[in-house]
């Protein structure tokens, strides 16, 4: 049999007569399974995949033209949202997850972005000192997409291979870039479009790389190379992406908030990939079921975090997967109905001969592993400071038992256990006043028993922000089964960073 081989120029030879093969890579599948590899190779010309998720490494350069008297922008705002101006003297990068000055997480770069696509308005506010020829020192004045003279998309990160997914073993709620996570591992979040995804389509990255001509939000864009954390060797690629914003539509586009994190920005992408050969159409014919990602526990806030299991997007997208034993509900961040909608718009576009196909002009690196970064200080653990002479108190004890531990320890939050050894609360000398005033209570009545707590190698930088965050002043700390090791006290935090502060004085 002889095996299909097509070149690109053959390709969009059949786009422009018009008689072109083009499907939606959920389909596939379907396709090489009822006729084959190679017959699937020798039907379908083309595969386009689709995209549409939350991608915070995106941005755009603008140009605003010169003012009159000029003005050499130091500092610029676009609805109180600052973008960076240290490349020219009137023009600025907009960063999607920059925040408002004045609404915060509630408004930032990536609703500028979609409402100047959108043909909103957009406030402009500048300023700068002065000079010969940039003698203006403040500009303040409206805009709108038209009005710029260049605003190019320009992100340096889009487009993952593929994305772990998000649970939360603590007891208390996450607020992260995967969403919101509930505690005891009630809800599990995930990103990608999987078998609709780009670069699951293209792993070996044959037709996709520097060059390669994508959808990007309603318009023609180009792939510049390698996205940031670029991370290919361990299936982690992702795309740096450019296109003009001038052209984009803001059905492909959208400013977002994540409750407690931030801004972000959906962005719509579709790579249409050439079935060259039969491997390649083998490649596209990847299913849900095929793709496979881990599921992290983000409640320890480090880098490392604890794999619970390998999971599908088959079993993500039905909506509830299995955790210990536990069934626990999915959700998706990335919309896999604009996702469709992508691959759907660029196949018309295809097979309307408005979008030619092209492949890239260089390879992507296959074997790239992203760093952590270098640290020269490392942050202090909590081991530096635990204070390990703590006394628990039984959850049986009675308040006079505690408030008489509190005299003799001299401390003032006792740790409560159970008849195992292991925490279920926490009580105080405020807790005991309290109880004191009001009479005829026990001490089970009063501890409070959603504790925060750390673990001896957890960076004090967190347990500072637990103690900032919920107001109070020391964490008990427990090992993997509960037992309690010790306190740590803001006390023992602050003589900390003093001795550290006076030991880096000194030298």
């Amino acid at each position: 049999m002889t095996k299909t081989v097509k070149s690109i120029e053959e390709i969009n030879g059949k786009i422009r007569d018009g008689s072109v093969c083009v499907v939606t890579a959920d389909r596939m599948s379907e396709i090489v399974e009822e006729q084959g590899v190679e017959g699937a190779a020798k039907e379908v010309d083309v595969v386009t995949t689709g995209t549409f998720g939350a991608m915070c490494s995106s941005g755009v350069f603008f140009n605003f033209g010169h003012a009159d008297p000029p003005i050499k922008m130091q500092k610029v705002w676009l609805n109180e949202v600052e973008a960076y101006t240290g490349i020219a003297a009137v023009d600025a990068y907009l960063g999607a997850a920059q925040l408002s000055e004045d609404k915060g997480a509630e408004y930032g770069g990536g609703h500028v972005i979609e409402d100047l696509v959108a043909g909103k308005q957009i406030d402009l506010r500048a300023t700068s000192y002065t000079t010969d020829c940039y003698p203006r020192k403040e500009i303040d004045t409206t805009i709108t997409l038209d009005d710029l003279n260049q605003a190019i998309m320009l992100n340096p990160r889009n487009s993952y291979q593929r994305y772990d997914a998000a649970v939360n073993s603590t007891e208390r709620t996450l607020y992260t870039y995967m969403g919101t996570l509930l505690p005891n591992y009630r809800n599990v979040n995930y990103s990608g479009a999987g078998a609709l995804s780009p670069l699951v389509n293209d792993p070996d990255f044959e037709t996709i790389g520097p060059g390669t001509r994508i959808f990007l939000c309603g318009s023609q864009g180009y792939v510049v190379g390698i996205g940031t954390q670029y991370n290919s060797g361990n299936g982690y690629a992702t795309l740096m992406v450019t296109g003009n914003m001038k052209d984009m539509s803001a059905e492909y586009i959208r400013g977002a908030s994540f409750y407690g994190y931030g801004v972000t920005l959906y962005v719509g992408i579709g790579i249409p990939i050439p079935v060259l050969n039969a491997g390649i159409a083998k490649k596209t014919a990847i299913r849900d079921a095929d793709i496979v990602t881990d599921v992290l526990d983000y409640g320890l806030g480090r880098r490392d975090r604890p794999v619970l299991r390998k999971v599908t997007y088959e079993e993500l997208k039905s909506g509830m997967i299995d955790i210990d034993g536990k069934e626990v509900l999915t959700s998706s961040l990335s919309s896999i109905f604009m996702a469709n909608k992508v691959a759907e718009e660029l196949k018309r576009s295809v097979e309307s001969a408005e979008f030619l196909v092209s492949l890239p002009v260089e390879r992507l690196p296959a074997d790239i592993a992203v760093k952590p970064m270098k640290q020269t200080r490392e942050l202090p653990l909590v081991k530096d400071v635990i204070t390990r002479e703590v006394e628990a108190i039984s959850e049986a004890a009675s308040i006079a038992d505690a408030a008489k531990l509190i005299m003799e320890t001299q401390f003032t939050h006792i740790p409560v256990v159970s008849a195992e050894d292991k925490l279920v609360g926490i009580v105080t000398a405020w807790d005991i006043s309290s109880a004191v005033a009001k009479r005829d209570v026990e001490l089970a009545e009063i501890m409070t028993r959603r504790v925060m707590t750390a673990d001896l190698d957890e960076p004090l930088e967190l347990v500072i922000r637990k103690l900032d965050k919920y107001n109070i002043s020391a964490l008990p700390v427990i090992d993997s089964d509960r037992k309690v090791l010790g306190v740590v006290t803001s006390d023992e935090i602050s003589k900390l960073i003093g001795r550290r502060k006076r030991w880096n004085w000194k030298l």
